[in-house]
């Protein structure tokens, strides 16, 4: 099952049915809004704004663990991203698509685990029989590997799809995750560029790593909304971010169409596997 996290609007398709909103509740607090449950050319799939309709959540206080975990209560073992970024690479332009395939961590106070030893959360109602329940169940300790942080069946999904209509995009990307909710000083952005970071955001962690330690496939889809501090030539506002979302959406929506059609049930891939000899 798929499940994907983005705008409010995304789901907002004609060719998109809805089937009901659902409210879950998780250990770990309330995600951030209702998960809309859909359906298109006879696949179902369920859509999460990230930020909550009305983006009433910054980024450093977005419930990441309640959004993730309810996505696996739900049955999602595959997660799609949909992120605004800042551009740090010279070769990007606004209105890019970037599909990650490294990050770099510099967020601070997020709860970034489920697997938390003696404080573990365990959620009773969770009847899944997998190596999740069982580290949670028996408070271990989670080293998971993250070599190749991002699910490389999806990715080249995502290549196929943005090659068919033409839309200028990069295959490859490290994005730098900071904690927010300010932009990045230019300073800051040269550091990044000299860590090798392509892109900068404020979403990306702990999402990803989340979605990983339950074995989830995840990907990630980025518009390149403006550059980054230093690199623009002027005063960076929110304005410009959402007016570049607003003139992408249209894209936006037919690569998610696209997506939802064409991946399969199983991935040819190693992401399910990645809790095996992770426990300690």
């Amino acid at each position: 099952m798929l499940g994907i996290i983005g705008g409010s609007g995304l789901y907002d398709v004609d060719d998109i049915k809805v089937i009901e909103e659902i409210q879950i509740n998780t250990p770990y607090g309330e995600p951030s809004d209702r998960y809309i449950h859909a359906e298109y050319k006879g696949k179902e799939v369920f859509f999460l704004p990230r930020h909550g309709r009305g983006h009433k959540f910054p980024p450093h206080l977005i419930n990441y663990r309640a959004n993730i975990w309810g996505f696996r209560k739900l049955g999602v073992d595959k997660i799609l991203a949909v992120s605004a970024v800042g551009g740090i690479n010279p070769l990007l332009k606004p209105g890019d698509f970037v599909i990650s395939d490294q990050f770099i961590d510099f967020t601070k106070v997020r709860p970034v685990t489920f697997y938390e030893g003696i404080y573990t959360v365990f959620d009773e109602a969770d009847k899944n029989d997998d190596l999740v329940n069982e580290y949670l169940k028996n408070n271990r300790v989670v080293h998971i590997d993250v070599t190749e942080p991002f699910c490389p069946h999806m990715r080249s999904i995502l290549f196929e799809i943005l090659e068919q209509h033409n839309f200028r995009y990069h295959s490859k990307g490290t994005y730098v995750a900071t904690e927010g909710p300010r932009l990045e000083t230019s300073a800051e952005i040269r550091a990044f560029s000299q860590l090798g970071a392509d892109i900068v955001g404020m979403t990306l962690v702990p999402e990803i790593t989340l979605a990983r330690e339950l074995s989830m496939h995840f990907a990630s889809i980025n518009v390149v909304t403006n550059l980054a501090a230093g690199i623009s030539e002027g005063r960076l506002t929110s304005d410009e971010v959402i007016q570049m979302i607003h003139q992408k959406n249209e894209e936006l929506k037919k690569v998610i169409l696209s997506f939802i059609e064409l991946y399969p049930e199983k991935l040819s891939c190693n992401c399910s596997s990645v809790l095996e000899g992770a426990a300690i």
